[in-house]
């Protein structure tokens, strides 16, 4: 097995934090690592209770003091785990939204030779749970006009759990992304879409976060931004491409 670092940004998780480094460290693979980022924005001790667990030597706890969200932390990660050797990273997130016992698809589906592997809450076999119906309709509709706007074919253009393979952010400038918020699962997906991709079913549980309206306007204004800031996104796999 390739190694492989999953990428995980928690706040205040406190009191699932260990359930959930446990199960994935009892997953039967020897070269999978966790990387949960860490901001001001948690409170509690969850950077205490995830430190408890650096001695196994597969996890690390990642502090990003100048963190701007949580996309900021998720892109962060991704730095921190290409510059330690990762081969895979798995994005997910931290609050119980996504099932370590799903991990398992996103591994397979690399070792069959996919770059990109998206999770994906509307295949045929995956689900939402204790989500609020606007929710749902946001997230169907806006796979819906991402697909349309974009060009894309997805099932699910917003889910947060995904894998990649490590050139494929070794091929983006992560710096130029758009997106602070609920775009960004859309901007990954898009610039992605010339890669071999696939995308597994799985079972989403809601969380309490509001969904705030200018969140929905923002990602509208950067759906039809994402063509022309394609380029600049790229451009660190043309120039590598050159060299």
């Amino acid at each position: 097995m390739k190694k492989t670092i999953i990428v995980m940004p928690v706040a205040n998780e406190a009191a699932t934090m260990a359930s959930v480094i446990e199960r994935i460290l009892a997953l039967p693979y020897d070269d999978l690592y966790l990387y949960p980022v860490v901001d001001d924005h948690s409170r509690d001790n969850t950077a205490d209770i995830i430190r408890g667990y650096e001695h196994t030597g597969r996890v690390r706890c990642i502090y990003y003091k100048e963190s701007k969200g949580v996309i900021s932390c998720y892109l962060e990660g991704f730095k921190r785990a290409l510059a330690d050797g990762a081969k895979q990273i798995i994005e997910m997130d931290g609050g119980g939204s996504h099932s370590p016992d799903e991990i398992w698809q996103f591994i397979e589906k690399l070792d069959e030779g996919y770059d990109c592997v998206w999770g994906s809450r509307f295949k045929e076999g995956g689900s939402i749970s204790e989500q609020p119906l606007y929710r749902r309709v946001l997230s169907g509709g806006g796979t819906w006009l991402s697909n349309l706007v974009l060009g894309t074919g997805l099932k699910d253009m917003t889910s947060g759990f995904e894998a990649f393979k490590a050139e494929v952010l070794q091929n983006m400038d992560l710096d130029a992304f758009l997106s602070t918020g609920h775009m960004y699962q859309t901007e990954m997906r898009f610039y992605c879409r010339n890669y071999r991709t696939v995308e597994v079913p799985i079972h989403y549980r809601g969380s309490s976060s509001s969904l705030r309206l200018h969140s929905v306007t923002e990602a509208l204004s950067i759906l039809f931004k994402l063509k022309d800031n394609e380029e600049k996104v790229m451009r660190k796999a043309e120039n590598k491409d050159e060299d």
